[in-house]
């Protein structure tokens, strides 16, 4: 892999929390307005410029990426977004937590306070990754991308000539990167706070050390491959601006060995041994014409079905029901709600391929034997009686939606793993719709890069 450090574009510590926001595709634009409300610091105004035009203003009008490049000019000149003087790499860290709470608190004397229950940290190398490695395939997808939102982001990258939002990368985890994170992160972080709405922990390093840059560059170099988590979509765009301005600049006097910016595009890398793949289910809206009895009758033919018995329903501390027992136990077990009972599906011996990529994943399994054999739904993407939950939700938002007679059924499924992701991108193949759901969201505001 080819990478960079570049002269990062950020906020004063003392803003960040103001200016970093949710990734522009997590929430609608009426979501964006909201939070953004009485915020003008808000990197929405920059990434989601339709909130500053009346409702109903398409946010793919001429005036609306016109105002990103406005907005991004105003952050600049007020001081909410400085540069760099040097090029860095940086680390950036996500919490999230598996129990307990999650805190920070700012005295020292409570430093070693700071994380009350399980925590699962994260740790990313935010670089500039080179859009040729994009362009012949070492930087490894598994989603299908679509043109229209590819043109959207390409459009917003052309007119700010910076990628606002970094995307996100897995590579095959090191022991000798891991050591330099470590040590890294000895050290004061830039940026440490808890985001809401989603209560996740950022924390955020500079990386100053020439030596420790120029050894970065030099490990990633014998790395065949990376992979992208999330951010298909900006990922394309990135590169293919890269390549638009490759193709249309005249060749730029550089020092030797260095390439234009504009050829780099801004990537957080974790190691792939460190990500958290959390589960995407499916609600339906009708079990296409049979009766409860006849639909677990059906599913009897591929499924070994038996209704969960919870011994409780008993509540956290925090007032909501646990749904630990209903949830899925490992690949190929599925967890079905309807009719206010929870069942446990197992697929049978030869109802799946484990040989093949595709064949093996339980999003297949459910879409052939369950949605599409059972159901009638054929397209995922376009069929509107099905819907998606990511698990960041929980299994009581599932139980929310078919109780309150919205859905008629709800599937759980058991998250995939990254080596799937892995063994899927590697053999070139592409993973069903509504697949992967990773959390935590990167932050978007931390960090800018251009492409000067």
């Amino acid at each position: 892999m080819k990478i960079k450090p570049f002269k990062g574009i950020r906020p004063p510590k003392e803003l960040v929390e103001k200016v970093s926001s949710r990734p522009y595709d997590v929430l609608n634009s009426e979501e964006a307005r909201a939070e953004a409300m009485g915020n003008e610091m808000s990197l929405y105004h920059i990434i989601k410029p339709e909130i500053n035009f009346p409702e109903g203003t398409d946010e793919h009008d001429p005036r609306v990426y016109n105002e990103a490049k406005q907005q991004y000019q105003r952050f600049r000149l007020k001081g909410w977004l400085e540069q760099d003087q040097e090029a860095h790499y940086y680390v950036y860290a996500q919490s999230i937590v598996e129990s307990g709470e999650l805190r920070v608190e700012s005295s020292p004397e409570a430093e070693s306070k700071k994380l009350k229950g399980t925590v699962k940290t994260q740790y990313g190398l935010v670089v500039g990754a080179w859009v040729d490695d994009y362009l012949e395939g070492r930087i490894k997808k598994h989603e299908l991308t679509r043109r229209d939102k590819e043109e959207d982001r390409m459009k917003h990258v052309r007119t700010l000539n910076a990628n606002m939002e970094p995307v996100f990368f897995a590579y095959p985890h090191r022991d000798d990167l891991d050591a330099i994170v470590a040590e890294v992160t000895k050290g004061t972080p830039e940026y440490d706070f808890v985001a809401a709405p989603e209560g996740f922990r950022h924390t955020f390093w500079v990386i100053n050390d020439k030596k420790t840059i120029d050894l970065i560059t030099e490990i990633f170099a014998e790395i065949p491959a990376m992979y992208i988590a999330d951010g298909h979509h900006r990922s394309a765009a990135a590169a293919r601006v890269g390549e638009e301005k490759k193709n249309l600049s005249p060749a730029l006097p550089t020092r030797e060995g260095e390439r234009p910016e504009y050829e780099f595009f801004m990537a957080v890398c974790f190691p792939d041994d460190q990500l958290n793949i959390i589960d995407y289910n499916r609600v339906v809206t009708d079990l296409n014409g049979l009766t409860e009895e006849e639909f677990l009758k059906a599913l009897g033919a591929d499924f070994e079905v038996s209704e969960i018995t919870r011994s409780r329903d008993h509540e956290t501390s925090n007032g909501t029901n646990d749904f630990s027992e209903v949830k899925p136990k490992g690949l190929h077990n599925f967890s079905l709600y309807m009719g206010g009972k929870w069942y446990s599906l197992t697929a049978k011996e030869g109802r799946y391929n484990d040989a093949d990529p595709i064949g093996v994943l339980d999003v297949t399994i459910s879409s052939n034997l369950i949605l599409d054999k059972i159901l009638g739904i054929k397209d995922l993407r376009s069929d509107k009686r099905i819907d998606f939950v990511g698990g960041i939700r929980g299994l009581g938002e599932l139980q929310r939606r078919v109780d309150s007679g919205e859905m008629k059924m709800a599937l759980a499924l058991y998250p995939v793993t990254m080596q799937q992701i892995i063994d899927i991108a590697d053999s070139g193949n592409i993973m069903p719709p509504k697949t992967t759901w990773f959390e935590p969201k990167l932050r978007s505001g931390l960090i800018v890069h251009e492409l000067n």
